[in-house]
């Protein structure tokens, strides 16, 4: 009878720790000058900055930001691990910390208002691009990509 008290003391207290056992929230906010862009975080549509999303892994992600009346911004940014992500840390932030940890992030972008293209530089830039066509028509692309990169 003693064994299976003891047993379930052990069984008790592992429970009771998952039960009490902390979290790790990861939040990244995005905010832009001028404010309501519409954010694409790795083309999934996020919302309006200022907006505050939740995320589960670190890496680089793709940021799209649009917004009428200014150029639309396309780039990437990383998120780094902290050193609580990493082996046995992890385990220990995941499981066994009793409370929560908040690992929160801000990127600012400033958006450029939109230029409009002057009309000759739009031709211009068409017929240099008609004449490079002109000239690559029957090359296979080893030969365009080998003149390209010259």
């Amino acid at each position: 009878m003693p064994e299976q008290r003891t047993c379930f003391n052990y069984l008790t207290a592992v429970i009771a720790i998952l039960l009490l056992a902390g979290c790790v929230e990861r939040k990244l906010t995005i905010v832009t000058q001028p404010s309501e862009a519409v954010v694409w975080l790795n083309d999934e549509e996020i919302g309006t900055t200022p907006v505050t999303v939740n995320f589960n892994w670190y890496g680089d992600y793709n940021v799209r930001i649009e917004k009428p009346g200014y150029e639309i911004l396309t780039t990437h940014r990383p998120l780094e691990r902290p050193a609580h992500d990493y082996f046995p840390l992890d385990f220990i932030a995941e499981v066994l910390w009793p409370g929560n940890i908040v690992d929160s992030y801000q990127w600012d972008f400033d958006l450029e208002p939109f230029k409009q293209a002057d009309a000759q530089q739009l031709i211009d830039s068409a017929a240099k691009m008609r004449q490079r066509a002109a000239n690559e028509v029957g090359k296979t692309a080893v030969e365009i990509l080998t003149e390209t990169a010259k």
